[in-house]
């Protein structure tokens, strides 16, 4: 059986800047296998590689595979190819679906476990999309805040 989901997250498309993204079959994906969902990130920004690690999926939705958008790869073209900023957000493909930024970590926290401190955190500020919508801005201006503190460039720099 699969995870359990609200009737919020078995309604949502990905959406990025305003547009539908149709469910993406499985083998268009390149680089991707069935029935693995896919994490997308910048490994070299400490709060994203902190969250990837402690959001806790693999217990809710099985087998999971964290992509460092910076190691590139087919599925890091591919997305780059369907004119996602990866500057703008993670990414999750989970079951057909892509989801970007705030609608990423919106579906995280409905799909992870509420098992330790962070989780039942990220659960109660994200489950909400609307505030997931106003808050993931804030959180993007902190990584982009903290990688010019590192003296580190965006993963598409311009």
């Amino acid at each position: 059986p699969g995870p359990p989901h609200s009737r919020q997250s078995a309604k949502r498309e990905c959406l990025w800047h305003g547009r539908r993204v149709p469910p993406l079959p499985p083998e268009q994906a390149p680089g991707t296998e069935a029935g693995t969902s896919y994490l997308v990130y910048d490994g070299e920004c400490p709060l994203c590689s902190a969250y990837v690690r402690l959001v806790r999926l693999r217990e809710s939705i099985g087998k999971v595979a964290l992509v460092n958008a910076r190691d590139g790869g087919e599925l890091v073209d591919y997305l780059r190819g369907q004119s996602i900023d990866l500057d703008e957000g993670m990414v999750l493909l989970y079951r057909g679906q892509l989801y970007h930024g705030d609608a990423c970590i919106n579906i995280l926290a409905l799909l992870s476990t509420p098992s330790g401190f962070f989780n039942r955190l990220n659960v109660l500020i994200f489950r909400n999309a609307r505030v997931s919508a106003v808050l993931y801005p804030v959180l993007r201006a902190g990584r982009n805040l903290l990688l010019r503190m590192l003296g580190k460039t965006k993963i598409n720099p311009v």
